[in-house]
């Protein structure tokens, strides 16, 4: 019997920054100290090259933000990403407020990306595949993801929101990634999510059956929504995982050799804990994200809060905006005055906040014999 643990290849359920030890150290020895912290770049950065989406899904972290037209040019990408590259970002994953493949030059801005040295991922409802995109894109990608989130067409649509054939679409993009892919032996990850809703969870195990068998995804991870803190869907505010654990035994057996089912169920039962670490050890410093309109935030789960906006890359390059006074000023809010209850729950540094944590209070028994 493969465990959860064991088909998670990826490191999906966990996080990966025990293969930075010295930017871990970086981090550790700058607390307290704006002349160390000023230096210490992202490792990974999240970029929103568009604000429209063709979606309005029920349960939208960035609803509030409105869908906007914004876009940014595939000539800032060409001067601000070798400059990323050269600092110190190490991967980037282009998603944010809107669908990412709607715009016109992905292909072109992942190939930039590739060309600075940057691993690229990215994050999609892949209901529409760019003018070439499937030619210059998906062999400078490490991964893509696919948010499919029903395992019928009313189930998708349900959720969704979204035009009435979208489902199949869906499948049949995938399809055409996954024989690009094979037809050129690409490196590229080829995966699949879906949020664990009380709406879509009897679809789950026909969603496996359609990635593994229809498609010839490389996984699919299924995994629990987290109410975000300024959404304005409230839908799922109070669910209870609790009723759902089962289902990952029975849906991680469904994997075989080279398809993995990834259910996300240590984030599950993370969602319920009342206790954690009591400070934000990752902002400002191993991620940051990117609007569609160029503003440079420190996490993601505060949008449009100015305390988190360090500069524009529309106006001013990265190295400027992140060793600047605004992020200064973001660094010092979040040294001194953050109350981390207030912020979303299972966000996307939750794993390594807990690591750096741990690491700083020295709360492992003996950890000196090792």
């Amino acid at each position: 019997m493969k465990s959860n643990q064991q088909a998670d290849t990826y490191a999906i359920d966990s996080h990966k920054l025990i293969y930075h030890p010295v930017r871990t150290a970086e981090v550790l020895q700058a607390a307290g100290s704006w002349e160390k912290s000023q230096k210490v770049y992202p490792l990974y950065m999240e970029i929103s090259p568009i604000g429209v989406c063709n979606h309005r899904c029920l349960f939208c972290a960035v609803d509030y933000i409105g869908y906007n037209t914004e876009r940014l040019p595939l000539a800032l990408f060409q001067e601000r990403l070798p400059e990323m590259a050269r600092l110190g970002v190490k991967s980037v994953m282009f998603a944010g407020e809107g669908e990412p493949l709607l715009h016109k030059d992905m292909g072109e801005i992942l190939q930039v990306a590739h060309k600075a040295g940057l691993d690229s991922a990215l994050t999609t409802n892949a209901t529409i595949l760019p003018p070439g995109f499937i030619e210059k894109g998906l062999p400078a990608l490490s991964w893509i993801k696919i948010s499919i989130n029903g395992g019928t067409p009313e189930g998708y649509q349900n959720i969704h929101r979204s035009k009435a054939g979208d489902f199949e679409k869906v499948i049949q993009n995938m399809k055409t990634m996954v024989d690009s892919k094979r037809a050129r032996n690409l490196d590229c990850t080829l995966g699949a999510q879906a949020l664990l809703l009380p709406d879509n969870a009897d679809q789950m195990a026909r969603l496996v059956e359609i990635c593994r068998d229809e498609v010839g995804l490389d996984y699919l991870v299924i995994k629990p929504y987290s109410q975000h803190l300024f959404s304005e869907t409230k839908r799922y505010e109070t669910i209870d995982y609790e009723a759902f654990l089962s289902l990952g035994e029975s849906l991680s057996q469904m994997g075989k050799p080279g398809f993995s089912v990834i259910f996300r169920g240590k984030t599950m039962q993370k969602y319920s804990e009342s206790d954690r670490y009591d400070h934000c050890y990752a902002t400002p410093f191993l991620w940051g994200y990117i609007m569609a309109n160029g503003i440079v935030s420190g996490c993601s789960a505060y949008l449009l809060d100015e305390r988190f906006e360090y500069g524009n890359l529309k106006e001013q390059g990265f190295q400027e905006i992140w060793e600047g006074e605004r992020r200064r000023k973001g660094w010092q809010f979040i040294q001194k005055e953050l109350d981390i209850q207030n912020c979303r729950k299972n966000c996307r540094m939750d794993e390594i906040n807990r690591y750096l944590h741990t690491i700083s209070t020295g709360s492992v028994p003996h950890l000196n014999f090792i």
